[in-house]
């Protein structure tokens, strides 16, 4: 899942400008190194979890496969997922299954470091046709999306109703949030925290018809207008004090700062519901959809996919485990269990009635904007998160140059 970080630089991202670099040592034949055909392999995992809740269900359907199987499955923790699965395949010892940010996912793919197993899916069509398209690479669809989640506005529902705020108070337009945000900025209170990422904020620059890349993510469209109003509102809200960035309230997160009472609103994704449960269970909120901008709503999706090292020995005894991770079954367990939403269309519905608390974040599927998934892409925003961290005093014009600059730059190198 992503969930409280920017997106990191991986060493490979250090050694080398794509992923090439992580892909040294492993052309060792065309189709891979030869496949263990045994009846008791032993299967290696690594996830990056976000706590104790995911790590539980992880290893409890690992372990069911395992049992039904009769192969062997071993879940390591990353402490750092990035560096950890560029120094594995570095070292020609990688996972055999491990989750891929949607971040990291081209680098990996056109490193060679990924095994392409998607024709192996007979049903991939249930799938999210946004987040299937955000693990595709060449044309094919690479690895499964593990599960999804978007972004709404959390509201802490006692300081509302101390504002004197009621259900039909809820902003539906930007003028409206502006106005709510300001309402609840008081004392030690900041009407909405968001943090200073692209992952967050690129939801104002969709909902005003922007976003940084064309829809084949071949051209840019950063230095826009419209890409300019949403950054420029979000600058508005910044300079009236009415929104902050979570460090500006001393928190990690925007969930902490919810849960501390520091922040009214928040501007976050549905993991935050486990994350809510196990540290702060007694405080109250609601999760609407985002206020809609010029050019209506909008919002961002996000994903890891299980992915299947092209160096791995196990092939077909790792997508089989992970046709189980990803069936209709395990998806709706782990939604339970995690507070993540499947990546099947055909359980959303189930997985909405299931969880009328999630209602918001699942109607966000229906228009949310996938990430950028392009090869060498991982420094551009990097530097894009950096430069939003001024954009208080900053001019959205010159940040959005800066991307459109680096952005065209990387998808040359990357043609």
């Amino acid at each position: 899942m992503f969930r409280r970080s920017t997106v990191a630089v991986t060493a490979c991202a250090v050694l080398a400008t794509t992923a090439t670099a992580c892909s040294s040592g492993f052309d060792k034949s065309k189709n891979g190194p030869e496949q263990d055909t045994g009846k008791k392999q032993s299967l290696r995992v690594l996830i990056a979890t976000s706590g104790d809740a995911e790590t539980k269900a992880v290893k409890s359907a690992t372990a069911a496969w395992a049992k039904k199987s009769g192969h062997k499955v071993t879940v390591q923790l990353a402490k750092d997922m990035d560096q950890q699965l560029a120094q594995a395949f570095a070292g020609n010892r990688p996972p055999d299954a491990f989750y891929v940010n949607s971040d990291q996912f081209a680098n990996y793919a056109k490193g060679g470091s990924l095994y392409a197993y998607g024709d192996k899916i007979p049903d991939a069509k249930d799938f999210s046709p946004e987040l299937r398209k955000a693990f595709t690479y060449n044309g094919k669809l690479v690895c499964l999306p593990k599960d999804s989640s978007t972004l709404g506005l959390v509201i802490n529902t006692e300081k509302w109703k101390d504002a004197g705020l009621t259900e039909k108070d809820y902003p539906t337009t930007w003028d409206e949030l502006e106005k709510t945000a300001d309402k609840l900025t008081s004392g030690k209170t900041t009407g909405l925290v968001t943090t200073n990422e692209y992952q967050r904020l690129g939801v104002f620059m969709k909902q005003a018809g922007g976003w940084i890349t064309d829809s084949g993510e071949s051209k840019m469209t950063a230095d826009s207008k419209a890409n300019a109003e949403g950054l420029g509102f979000a600058k508005k809200l910044l300079r009236s004090g009415s929104m902050k960035f979570a460090k500006q309230v001393d928190t990690g997160w925007a969930g902490e700062a919810l849960g501390k009472g520091k922040a009214a609103m928040i501007i976050e994704g549905n993991w935050l519901a486990g994350a809510m449960k196990a540290d702060f269970p007694d405080v109250k909120y609601k999760v609407v959809p985002l206020p809609a901008g010029p050019k209506g709503k909008g919002t961002l999706a996000f994903s890891n996919c299980w992915g299947v090292a092209k160096e791995s020995t196990h092939h077909e005894a790792a997508i089989d485990m992970i046709r189980q991770l990803t069936s209709k079954k395990e998806q709706l367990s782990s939604s339970d269990q995690v507070g993540v939403m499947p990546s099947r269309d055909s359980i959303m519905k189930t997985f909405a009635e299931q969880h009328p608390e999630s209602k918001a974040w699942v109607e966000g599927n229906s228009y949310a904007q996938s990430p950028v998934t392009v090869p060498g892409f991982t420094k551009v925003l990097d530097q894009f998160n950096a430069d939003l961290q001024g954009l208080r005093t900053g001019s959205p014009a010159d940040i959005l140059s800066t991307l459109q600059r680096n952005g065209e730059q990387a998808i040359k190198k990357g043609d």
